[in-house]
């Protein structure tokens, strides 16, 4: 029984070693001893006002078979915040859309009215 345990044992650590190596993107191997296999952690966003986001409305068809969406880019904030301004968009233009790419992606041509949308949110720099 505890050969059966031990085995337990092993096969978690080298799960656990397998997730650590899926982590290290990049890094094939190193001769260097003192090479620690750091994780690359991005830092939280930058939360900036309401007022002073500089938000930009794009106009695409391409790549989209031929339909068109309207892109609100340059959003500095959380993933969650940003999950936020697309619902609340959404249901205004009532329209479908998506966050991808840290951009929101609205279906359909809707820059004026999303101009004025974002505006009386506070939103005030958008063009």
């Amino acid at each position: 029984m505890a050969a059966l345990g031990a085995t337990d044992d092993n096969v978690e650590t080298s799960e656990n070693k397998d997730v650590d190596r899926k982590k290290r993107v990049g890094v094939v191997y190193s001769t260097n001893t003192d090479f620690d296999y750091s994780e690359d952690t991005q830092d939280e966003a930058i939360l900036l006002p309401k007022n002073q986001q500089k938000l930009r409305l794009y106009m695409e068809r391409a790549g989209r078979g031929g339909k068109t969406v309207t892109i609100v880019k340059f959003f500095v904030g959380s993933e969650d915040d940003m999950v936020a301004l697309c619902k609340l968009i959404k249901q205004k233009c009532g329209v479908g859309g998506s966050v991808k790419d840290g951009e929101i992606i609205i279906q359909g041509d809707h820059r004026e009215r999303l101009l004025d949308i974002l505006k009386k949110e506070g939103y005030t720099q958008t063009k």
